[in-house]
């Protein structure tokens, strides 16, 4: 049995008639008419009743025709996935990222990512406000810590550590805090819009919140790092951010024995996306490539 006899066959059903089905697939009614009755000997059961006005499906014809549609569909689902692949990632992406990691690390990833796919283009927007992904047209975002729950789809790309630092000369001045709880002693530079604002350490094994303050609160991490540099206070950052102050000495890290866990930076985007091509390519090409920005 071949596949063009199963269409053949399916195309003869929805027509009624063998003339209608030919006419359809641009061959001869004699054509059709023998490539089912070589089907109906293949399979050993008669698949339609044939008379002078329309064809009649049989029981059994009916039960092979719905199998039949849902085999060719699906090969022709593989077909188009293939053609697809062939082609390569394509079209408008829609990226939404924080300004720093953006600015630090998307920056060359994305004209490196364009330069090997020259049929995709990118709509990127860099800002730490956390956008609404679904209602605001985008199809993914960069996103760093815990997630909430969604029905969106996150793929990790890597995982960072969140460091408390500060600048040698307030610590000259001010003192190092011993324990997390300290803190609230000292002026603390805070990332982020809202209310209270609490820090988590890991104490005896139990992670454990801590409410801090200070002089400045800003959404822009950057912003943030540059106030302790000037020995404003301490900060809570992910070590990307701070990496370069760490290793000139503007900044040093302190608690560094109640660090938590490392938290995760996550690609997130709709499910209905989750079968595009050029959001997987992207996704894969991220997780590669930052692992060796970050480790190298």
């Amino acid at each position: 049995m071949q596949l063009d006899d199963m269409r053949i066959f399916v195309a003869t059903v929805d027509a009624h008639n063998f003339t209608a089905a030919a006419k359809r697939l641009s061959l001869s009614k004699q054509f059709v008419s023998r490539r089912v009755m070589a089907l109906e000997e293949a399979l050993g059961v008669p698949l339609l009743v044939r008379n002078t006005r329309k064809l009649a499906v049989t029981e059994l014809g009916q039960e092979f025709y719905e199998r039949a549609k849902r085999i060719l569909g699906e090969v022709e689902d593989a077909e188009q996935a293939m053609s697809l692949r062939r082609a390569g990632p394509r079209g408008l992406l829609r990226v939404s990222a924080p300004m720093s990691f953006g600015m630090m690390h998307l920056s060359p990833l994305v004209a490196d990512f364009l330069r090997e796919h020259r049929d995709v283009r990118f709509d990127m927007e860099l800002s730490d406000r956390t956008v609404d992904v679904v209602g605001e047209g985008f199809d993914m975002a960069v996103r760093i810590g815990v997630l909430p729950d969604s029905t969106l789809i996150a793929q990790k790309l890597f995982d960072v550590n969140l460091v408390a630092c500060c600048s040698p000369r307030y610590l000259r001045r001010r003192g190092t805090p011993a324990a997390p709880a300290d803190l609230s002693r000292h002026s603390c530079l805070l990332y982020g819009h809202g209310g209270v604002v609490a820090w988590e350490f890991a104490v005896d094994g139990v992670l454990k919140s801590f409410e801090v303050q200070g002089p400045l609160r800003a959404n822009n991490g950057d912003l943030i790092r540059d106030a302790a540099v000037a020995g404003l206070g301490i900060v809570r950052l992910p070590d990307f951010i701070v990496a370069d102050a760490l290793r000139s000495g503007e900044l040093v890290t302190v608690l560094d024995e109640f660090l938590p866990s490392p938290t995760g930076v996550y690609a997130v985007y709709p499910q209905h996306r989750q079968s595009s091509l050029t959001i997987r390519a992207f996704v894969d090409f991220l997780r590669k490539h930052l692992k060796k920005r970050l480790t190298a």
